[in-house]
């Protein structure tokens, strides 16, 4: 199998953990993709563009969401995986946006068949991938900051 995964082409994506602070708290932005999956938008990065603009530019693209302000870098996942016959190693590297924009438009062209609002807790109970998960779980200390009640200590 180690030989296989050096003949791996590498990949390279970016994406974004979206927060909205409601009332009941903080509210994470999922999407139900093409394979069924729990996830966050993400997508490739095109060549010359940064990480950053290449995430903010697929969370508009696969959701609608188009008012982002930006937060923090979430750090990367990496996974293995086959399109066409050829092992793909793919490198997602996700940042942390906040909108007040509560409207969504799956982008149902890329396969996005729906795009949903969830408390964070039960947004990581929702997640299909562990490594997705574990950005989420990463995310929360800052999430928990941004939507910190006016007034709280």
């Amino acid at each position: 199998m180690a030989g296989s995964r050096q003949a791996a082409r590498r990949e390279t994506s970016a994406g974004g953990v979206v927060v909205r602070c409601a009332s009941d708290g903080p509210h994470v932005l999922l999407i139900h993709d093409a394979h069924r999956n729990w996830g966050f938008p993400k997508g490739h990065v095109d060549n010359g563009e940064r990480a950053e603009d290449a995430a903010r530019r697929e969370v508009a693209e696969e959701t609608g969401i188009e008012v982002l302000r930006t937060h923090v870098p979430l750090g990367t996942i990496d996974w293995y995986f086959r399109a066409r016959g050829r092992l793909i190693h793919k490198f997602c590297q996700f940042f942390l946006f906040s909108t007040d924009q509560t409207a969504t438009r799956p982008q149902r062209e890329e396969g996005i068949r729906a795009c949903r609002w969830l408390p964070v807790l039960e947004a990581v109970e929702t997640i299909t991938h562990d490594n997705a998960r574990h950005v989420l779980k990463k995310a929360e200390r800052f999430i928990a900051r941004l939507c910190r009640p006016a007034g709280a200590a």
